[in-house]
């Protein structure tokens, strides 16, 4: 086994996989990557399962120490790493030698990297997945929720191979503004028709009251005119809008069930874009038909065939 032990961390850096399934009936929320495209590259380039324990390195904050050799891959967000005095950009594997510190100092682009080690981090097994979810107590390292603390210590037992670098094609653009498309749910409708338009054709700013449950936007007050709702389940990407007018994407430390009404819900692949933004980003929605994101999302998905 090699091992890295946890020289510094935050409350912000946590171990994730693709996530909890099969156990919201229980009332126990999904968890995982924010980003599962950045955790699957960073799989890819240890041609791990895409799906593996990988470290989600939220604005930087973090030191490894390298116990032993360990061969290690990087992708998403840049936020300022390095491998003692050299810089480590993202979207490559690489090998820290014994003794060697690898440091995440602070957000360049994006906001969310994910390191990943062959066969991915040891860790126990809760409800089926590894992933940190504070709020409920389960997963992570010590299998109580907890973030990485100093002290603390990462092991790997896989060998992985030669090293690889992502392509330009490969490595996201997290200054692109497109807009994060959003497939419409069954309450659209029942918005006044100037809080649609201004939903579609208005500029959001991603609030600073932002977690893994859900980023809050704020731009024009949307109107909803429909009758209250009874709690329904809530989807992965669910926009709702609550009282104020203000909608909240609910990501993958939601809770369960939800009763407020809905625009519709994100695509995975704008989900996996806006875990990369920064509070205080632009961001604008689009509207697109199921048929269309699932076209999409199997497109994708290809590349890591």
């Amino acid at each position: 086994m090699s091992r890295l032990s946890i020289e510094a961390s935050t409350p912000l850096c946590l171990l994730q996989d693709a996530g909890r399934f099969g156990v919201r009936h229980l009332g126990v929320t999904q968890g995982g990557a924010l980003d599962w495209v950045s955790m699957s590259w960073a799989n890819w380039l240890l041609d791990n399962a895409l799906d593996a324990p990988v470290l989600e390195i939220t604005l930087g904050g973090l030191t490894l120490l390298a116990e032993d050799y360990c061969l290690l891959a990087l992708a998403g967000a840049d936020l300022g790493a390095y491998v003692d005095e050299r810089p480590l950009t993202p979207g490559r594997s690489f090998v820290l030698q014994k003794g060697q510190r690898l440091r995440f100092t602070q957000p360049h682009s994006g906001a969310r990297a994910y390191l990943a080690a062959p066969g991915g981090f040891d860790a126990p097994q809760v409800l089926g997945s590894c992933s940190s979810v504070q709020r409920e107590a389960l997963g992570g390292l010590d299998g109580q929720g907890r973030a990485l603390g100093e002290g603390g210590v990462l092991g790997y037992s896989g060998t992985g191979g030669a090293l690889k670098c992502l392509s330009a094609a490969q490595l996201a653009d997290w200054q692109c503004a497109a807009p994060l498309e959003l497939i419409l749910g069954a309450q659209v409708g029942q918005f006044s028709g100037l809080s649609l338009f201004d939903a579609f054709n208005r500029d959001w700013t991603l609030d600073s009251r932002a977690d893994r449950m859900g980023a809050r936007l704020l731009g024009p007050v949307l109107e909803y005119q429909g009758q209250p709702m009874i709690s329904e389940g809530i989807a992965l990407g669910a926009v709702q809008v609550p009282p104020d007018g203000q909608p909240i994407i609910l990501l993958n430390d939601r809770q369960t069930i939800g009763g407020y009404p809905r625009l519709g819900a994100l695509t995975p692949l704008s989900l996996a874009r806006l875990a990369q933004c920064l509070p205080g980003s632009k961001v604008r929605l689009a509207p697109v038909v199921q048929e269309t994101a699932h076209r999409q999302q199997l497109a994708f998905l290809r590349r890591f065939v």
